[in-house]
């Protein structure tokens, strides 16, 4: 097996190894060595990077078999005893998120009696799995401030195998899932937990924690969290969007959110002015149309062709138009340039002819498609469809059935 130095070094950055093995894994160049300071993926959190002699460790992970930690690279590695480098800003990162879970875990069990059952690490966020819901957001702010509060007290993280024996004496937050040696980390007072992760030397290192939104999920509730830099720099992107939103509308910052509820209330009345100014519009336009119609008893026909239209519009107008006895709408809009053409094909209820019928044939002279009711019919072509076309057959079959 591998000597694993980040067990009792996290801060281990450079180390020198020698090469015990040469491989390919999943077909890249892998090698093991005979020991490593670079964390495999495991237990939630993610594995480190770094360099092999300059050649980049893209990925690190422990092979079931045997235990072996498998270094993967990005080119072959031709030397026996090679000089290592573990990426320090990635590493932090993992410990300051991984300490700061098991703290925000262990806040979870002291303030709310709610248990970690699911952790995820990711490059950019994390998240527990607590086995109550729902949490409100003042309990979670409750959890998150005892949480920072032992941030700010500094405590010692103390990280180490323990004997079998001692192990029914512990008073882990979680009982053992396995047997075999235990490592534990301790923040003393505060946490005890099984874990093989990394972790920082005391909790100040962790930085701030925030928790940054929270979803019910079943009985479960699921926290997102940052830690220490993810922290601060969540916090610079929206004090950055916050202010920006203060200056271009000339509030305050504390002002922004009483600026935004109005600002909505104001665009909701001017949709809702919007909607009966364009429903006095569809009246009187269906209203000319239906004048202008084609008298072929027993019906009215209206035939139009209005390429400024959308398909929302053609169906407002047709349902106008025939809410009045004996009418037919074969009403069709774009098929200009990039515009997709469109028909909507309806008739009032006193009359008997098949709009799907008519509509079909007109979408075969754009080459697209649609369906629908007897009563009511929609369909479709491609950009620059000959939509004018397709509106004449139509008619002309309407026509043909009257006769």
């Amino acid at each position: 097996m591998t000597g694993r130095l980040y067990y009792d070094e996290p801060h281990l950055t450079r180390f020198s190894a020698r090469v015990v093995e040469q491989l390919e894994w999943d077909g890249q160049p892998a090698v093991v060595l005979d020991r490593t300071a670079f964390y495999p993926t495991g237990g939630g959190q993610p594995h480190d990077t770094g360099s092999l002699d300059g050649v980049q460790v893209q990925e690190v992970v422990e092979r079931a078999e045997d235990g072996a930690v498998v270094h993967i690279l990005t080119a072959p590695l031709e030397a026996e005893q090679v000089e290592a480098e573990v990426d320090w800003q990635r590493r932090f990162d993992l410990m300051q998120q991984h300490t700061g879970q098991h703290i925000l875990s262990a806040a979870s069990v002291a303030h709310l009696g709610a248990n970690t059952v699911g952790f995820h690490l990711a490059d950019d966020y994390a998240t527990i799995d607590l086995d109550q819901a729902p949490l409100t957001a003042a309990a979670l702010a409750e959890v998150e401030a005892l949480a920072n509060d032992v941030v700010f007290e500094d405590r010692p993280v103390v990280a180490r195998f323990v004997p079998d024996e001692e192990v029914p004496s512990l008073a882990l937050r979680k009982p053992l899932a396995h047997e075999g040696p235990v490592r534990i980390v301790e923040i003393p007072g505060f946490d005890t937990s099984a874990c093989g992760g990394t972790h920082v030397g005391s909790t100040g290192a962790v930085g701030l924690i925030k928790i940054t939104r929270s979803e019910r999920r079943g009985d479960e509730t699921r926290v997102e969290f940052l830690c220490g830099r993810r922290a601060l720099y969540d916090y610079q992107a929206k004090n950055t969007l916050l202010m920006d939103l203060a200056r271009e509308y000339t509030v305050a910052h504390w002002q922004v959110g009483e600026m935004v509820h109005r600002l909505a209330d104001e665009l909701k009345e001017v949709r809702r002015a919007l909607r009966v100014t364009r429903d006095a519009l569809l009246d009187a336009q269906a209203s000319a149309l239906w004048h202008e119609a084609v008298l072929m008893e027993p019906a009215r026909v209206v035939r139009a062709h209005l390429p400024e239209g959308s398909p929302e519009d053609l169906k407002h107008l047709a349902q106008r138009l025939v809410s009045r006895p004996g009418t037919v709408a074969l009403l069709a809009a774009g098929g200009t340039g990039e515009e997709k053409g469109y028909f909507v094909f309806a008739r009032s209820d006193d009359l008997r002819f098949h709009m799907g019928n008519l509509l079909r044939q007109a979408c075969e002279v754009v080459g697209g498609g649609g369906g629908g009711r007897p009563e009511f019919a929609q369909g479709g072509g491609p950009a620059g469809a000959p939509v004018a076309e397709g509106l004449d057959v139509a008619f002309q079959a309407l026509v043909e059935s009257i006769s």
